[in-house]
């Protein structure tokens, strides 16, 4: 009888955190519980998500396999708060001595969750002695999951893969270096890069770029797309829009302040004189930025409801299907870039309803959609292209068959998350079995 691989998952942002990358790893985990391995998990302790990031969702822990096993290390997190009144004692009251102490920890590792480093490395070899690990995967960020999973391989030999939900050294939305050359952070992820088994990233783009910038592990590069989990969200069934209402445009996700606000709002703003929308409204569901800091900044970039277009706030995954099914157009608006992509691009062509996309085709989220038949992308990012693409979508809307909704829907299950981590599970076994 073959023994079960056994996977360390380091992923800070897991259930009960909504960080949009929890999803990922979630599925990552839940997958290879479901196919054979026996699956830990280190990520920090549930208080971090309420004292820090001010976000979290009870409700998707109980989206985890039973059988995959959590281990909660604390985060260390008096320098990583804003409240006087959380920062402790010693940080209150000598602010330049704790600042000071900051730089030298920031000299072992360049990132701000370094001090989490230690205790998962301590954690994980404890593990280690009492049932051996066969493989690694840390994913990031924080990008000091990748150090503490190069330390566990130092001190076991254990093989260890980085998971590259967003990029370190380069700049996704300014398509640049986020570090000038001798900054840190590019030998850090130099070192951890060494001696990994695998690098896995999100789109071929960035694959590309960090195949560039490290050309000697380029072999060792792969790409696993996210995708959409019908465990977390049932499609609603097809159905044409009521001839004598008014379209229902929407869309799901997190608000940032790196939309295109711009062209998102002004372009609805002038398609909503064309016939195809007079009356049409535009239901907004999700949270305002992942911290508090970013609400007010990002209500200001909102339009007024007297545009039609309205905030309704967060929705809970087991509500998602009555969401979908209210929409007659889904609207995709995220920040322009080759190497950006957003899970909710996956989500929206599982409805199987027209989708309008507001970001430069060359942007990475272009390459799953191309191939959808609903899809509705603007010609360049501009106010007119967006209504443009609006107003195209709407007459969609209007005339959509079945027969559409059924092309659009055997299009996304290329992207459903079981077909897109099926082979890189065959990977990962390879390299746990050396």
């Amino acid at each position: 009888m073959t023994t079960r691989p056994h996977l360390l998952l380091i992923a800070m942002y897991f259930p009960p955190s909504r960080a949009s990358g929890v999803y990922r790893a979630l599925a990552l985990a839940n997958y290879l519980a479901t196919h054979g391995w026996r699956v830990t998990v280190i990520t920090v302790d549930n208080a971090y998500f309420d004292e820090v990031t001010g976000s979290a969702d009870p409700d998707l822990l109980e989206r985890i396999h039973p059988e995959v096993r959590i281990r909660r290390v604390r985060m260390p997190r008096g320098h990583l708060q804003s409240d006087l009144r959380k920062v402790g004692w010693w940080r209150a009251n000598f602010p330049k001595p704790a600042a000071h102490i900051d730089g030298l920890v920031g000299k072992f590792f360049p990132d701000k969750y370094t001090r989490w480093i230690p205790g998962v490395v301590a954690d994980a070899l404890r593990l280690h002695r009492r049932e051996r690990i066969d493989l690694v995967l840390a994913t990031g960020n924080p990008w000091s999951g990748f150090e503490a999973a190069r330390l566990i391989h130092r001190a076991t030999r254990v093989p260890y893969v980085l998971d590259y939900r967003d990029s370190w050294t380069l700049s996704q939305f300014t398509e640049s270096d986020a570090f000038p050359p001798g900054h840190p952070a590019r030998a850090a992820e130099a070192t951890v890069m060494a001696s990994a088994a695998a690098a896995v990233f999100v789109n071929e783009p960035m694959r590309q770029w960090h195949a560039e910038r490290y050309p000697d592990k380029a072999d060792r590069m792969l790409v696993l797309e996210n995708g959409y989990d019908p465990d977390l969200f049932d499609a609603p069934p097809f159905r044409r829009p009521d001839p004598d209402q008014p379209l229902r445009f929407g869309s799901v996700g997190t608000i940032t302040e790196v939309w295109p606000h711009t062209q998102a709002w002004r372009g609805w703003e002038r398609a909503r004189t064309a016939p195809e929308l007079q009356g049409a409204a535009f239901d907004l569901y999700g949270h305002l930025g992942f911290f508090p800091h970013a609400v007010p900044i990002i209500r200001k970039l909102l339009p007024s409801s007297a545009s039609g277009v309205v905030w309704r706030g967060a929705v809970s995954k087991t509500d998602l299907r009555r969401v979908y099914d209210e929409m007659d157009v889904v609207v995709i608006a995220i920040p322009s870039s080759r190497y950006v992509t957003a899970g909710k691009v996956y989500e929206a062509m599982a409805t199987g309803k027209p989708i309008v996309a507001i970001h430069t085709p060359e942007t990475a989220a272009s390459g799953p959609l191309r191939g959808y038949p609903l899809w509705f992308p603007v010609a360049e990012l501009s106010i007119e292209a967006a209504a443009e693409a609006y107003v195209a979508a709407a007459r969609a809307a209007r005339t959509v068959t079945l027969a559409d909704h059924a092309a659009a829907l055997e299009h996304a299950e290329l992207y459903r998350r079981a077909n897109l981590l099926a082979p890189f599970e065959l990977e990962l076994r390879r390299l746990a079995h050396g």
